[in-house]
């Protein structure tokens, strides 16, 4: 184990970072994108401190395969475009750099001050960038040129000790950004890491600040949710603590309500494979359609409902009718994609599909009612 030191204005030596060694963290380089090893090889090359970031390294640490590589660096993205032919600068308050290598796209970031705050977009130093990200197990920084984790903030420690903590002051990490009590409870229960009581107390209390979110942010946590190979467990516990009511408002009220519906809807999530909408709306339209119509009109309902169940979402209406059309087709019906595309409900028919909701429950309740009649007759 080694340390990183910097200077006071008095020049007096601080101890700022711990620095572990391979045999200490335990990352092995055979689970380390070689492309994003190439990224950081030629930067670092070009003369610019760089590092694998985020995720990834926590994964890393904890033996699992990472999906996505973010890159971090010193270099600003004029050189970074310099570097790299095949890389795109993009964003327009805070510019990050997109190098692609064939379909695949890693993102690189320059290091953020904390000059204007937490929501500065002038470019700092790795101690600023460290301080501006949300829990300490996002927080390392790994090289895999020298096999070295930098750690600024414990996060090493936590990951040992299994517990989420907060980089950010609790008076100030949710006002900031409501999303990260979100991650927070995602990372929880995706790692299998515990809560400290100050962080969940925090949580319950400021949920409300979610209601500001807008749908586009709440659709891409979803969609990062179910994607996840824990998206039971964390629709569980996102529900245990009151936050799932904000990204699936009907589907947290029909789990309230009906324990059936939610121990069919979180073993939908447990073998979702990714496909988002169906995980979404395969529980509720196995309530709700109405066989006994024609397959059109069942059809056009059902697309009206599953929007108006998945919302504050608003997904294309080409992935919806997809997640629909494989729902009919579970149930041996097939729906043509060309034939699809005239029965698509338009705007407004969610009121429809609402009635026939109705209509079916009251049949459902006649039906109970009229068995209950029959067995006190015999």
């Amino acid at each position: 184990m080694r340390f990183r030191y910097s200077a006071e204005e008095n020049g007096k030596l601080v101890k700022k970072a711990v620095v572990y060694t391979s045999d200490e963290h335990g990352i092995n380089i055979e689970d380390v994108d070689r492309e994003a090893i190439g990224i950081i090889h030629r930067l670092k090359y070009a003369g610019y401190e760089s590092y694998i970031v985020g995720g990834a390294v926590r994964d890393l640490i904890l033996k699992k395969k990472p999906k996505d590589f973010d890159i971090v660096s010193e270099a600003p993205p004029p050189r970074i475009k310099k570097v790299f032919r095949n890389a795109r600068v993009i964003g327009r308050r805070f510019k990050l750099v997109h190098v692609h290598y064939g379909p695949r796209i890693f993102e690189v970031a320059t290091f953020r001050s904390l000059k204007d705050g937490l929501t500065s977009n002038t470019f700092g130093t790795i101690s600023d960038d460290v301080l501006r990200r949300d829990f300490t197990m996002n927080a390392l920084f790994y090289d895999p040129i020298q096999q070295i984790v930098v750690d600024y903030v414990g996060g090493m420690e936590d990951i040992r000790a299994k517990r989420v903590r907060p980089i950010i002051p609790l008076a100030t990490i949710f006002i900031d950004d409501p999303v990260r009590m979100i991650r927070a409870v995602k990372y929880s229960a995706a790692t299998g890491f515990s809560l400290p009581l100050p962080l969940k107390w925090k949580i319950k209390k400021q949920s409300p600040l979610l209601a500001s979110i807008s749908p586009s942010r709440l659709t891409e946590e979803i969609f990062k949710i179910i994607h996840s190979s824990q998206a039971a467990s964390i629709v569980e516990a996102l529900d245990d603590m009151g936050l799932y009511a904000y990204l699936q408002p009907q589907a947290a009220a029909l789990m309230k309500n009906n324990s059936r519906f939610r121990s069919r809807y979180l073993r939908s999530m447990a073998a979702s494979n990714g496909e988002t909408l169906g995980a979404l709306i395969n529980d509720y339209l196995e309530d709700i359609a109405d066989w006994e119509q024609g397959i059109a009109e069942n059809y056009r309902l059902c697309c009206a409902a599953a929007r108006s169940f998945v919302r504050p979402m608003n997904p294309p209406r080409f992935e919806l009718g997809y997640a629909v059309r494989r729902f009919f087709a579970a149930h041996g019906v097939t729906i043509k994609k060309s034939h699809a595309a005239g029965l698509t409900p338009a705007a407004g028919t969610e009121g429809a599909a609402a009635e026939v909701v109705r209509r079916k429950r009251r049949r459902r309740k006649r039906r109970s009612k009229n068995a209950g009649t029959d067995q006190q007759s015999l």
